[in-house]
């Protein structure tokens, strides 16, 4: 039997799923539970499935015959962590395992995260598929505020209900990351979160979700923020949350923002809003001097928002929402 034909009898388990008719997207955050996006529909496109065969002794078995059919390097606990191939059909596979993904106390050696996007040759196109109807005015996918309230508290809501990219401020215990979990709580609950953090402090309440972690101090394995960039745009989130922004992370975090995803939320440490900008500027050019200042200043002010959090003794006060 021929490596391709032992890997198309591997993933019989997963093609079950992925080669149901109307399924545009197959993810796998953890071990038995199976995410489904279907085709077409609007509200609600995840469906949650359970799959006992999906264990992770198989879900790591598959990563190292699909890696080995397509002679990739595949090591997560000391090489590269992550396996990018093409199944049989030409679906897109994406995956990660180890340390960097969904580990927690409970799961110190860490997880699988597995995205495919499918590739349905057979589907009948049609311009309707994409809101493209003659006679019919464009329909818009995200009704954007045309003005923003004046009220702090309205103006929040209304970043939050836009998708708006929100840069959380605040210096030393201003309770920055605490505020960041109380805006995921408010996120409708079907959406699909990726989190990346260099040590777990986001609490996600939304089922969908995948944790990504690139520690500072225990990094064993071949795994930059550049990676996480390659890895996070093909996973397809509703929305990404960052942790605190550093000199590490601070151009990755740039240019994701700047991916077109929406609901994008990280934390920085400043003093003012206004600061918050500079601080963002200064931490990319620790690693990409050359960037153009007064353009990367102006893209930020048009597309990422700043709320501000300031202390005083024990009262912690928002002070600014631009």
């Amino acid at each position: 039997m021929s490596a391709n034909e032992v890997l198309k009898e591997a993933i019989l388990p997963l093609a079950n799923w992925y080669n149901q008719k109307g399924i545009e997207e197959v993810a796998i955050n953890e071990p038995g539970v199976v995410w489904l996006r279907e085709r077409g529909r609007l509200e609600s496109p995840w469906t949650k499935q359970a799959d006992p065969k999906l264990t992770q002794s198989y879900l790591m078995d598959i990563l190292h015959i699909i890696a080995n059919v397509n002679e990739l390097p595949f090591d997560p606990a000391n090489g590269i962590p992550t396996v990018y191939a093409s199944l049989p059909g030409e679906h897109r596979f994406s995956a990660i395992a180890g340390k960097n993904v969904n580990a927690s106390s409970d799961n110190p050696e860490g997880g699988i995260a597995i995205a495919i996007r499918v590739k349905d040759a057979d589907a009948h196109f049609d311009f309707k598929n994409y809101g493209l109807i003659k006679g019919e005015a464009l329909r818009e996918i995200t009704q954007k505020t045309k003005k923003l309230s004046d009220d702090p508290y309205t103006r929040l809501m209304q970043l939050i209900r836009d998708g708006e990219n929100i840069l959380i401020s605040g210096a030393t215990a201003t309770g920055k990351t605490t505020f960041l979990n109380n805006i995921l709580k408010l996120l409708n609950p079907n959406m699909r979160i990726i989190t990346i953090e260099d040590t777990r402090e986001l609490n996600v309440p939304q089922a969908n979700k995948v944790n990504i972690t690139l520690s500072r101090t225990q990094q064993t394995n071949i795994f930059s923020y550049k990676d996480v960039i390659d890895l996070v745009v093909r996973m397809s989130p509703d929305s990404i949350m960052g942790g605190e922004i550093s000199t590490d992370n601070a151009q990755a975090v740039w240019e994701l923002m700047n991916t077109g995803h929406s609901h994008f939320y990280a934390t920085i440490h400043a003093d003012s809003a206004e600061q918050a900008y500079l601080s963002f500027i200064d931490r990319i050019l620790h690693v990409f001097p050359n960037l153009d200042q007064k353009r990367t200043m102006e893209q930020m002010r048009k597309s990422l928002h700043v709320v501000q959090i300031g202390r005083e003794g024990g009262l912690r006060q928002i002070t600014e929402i631009i």
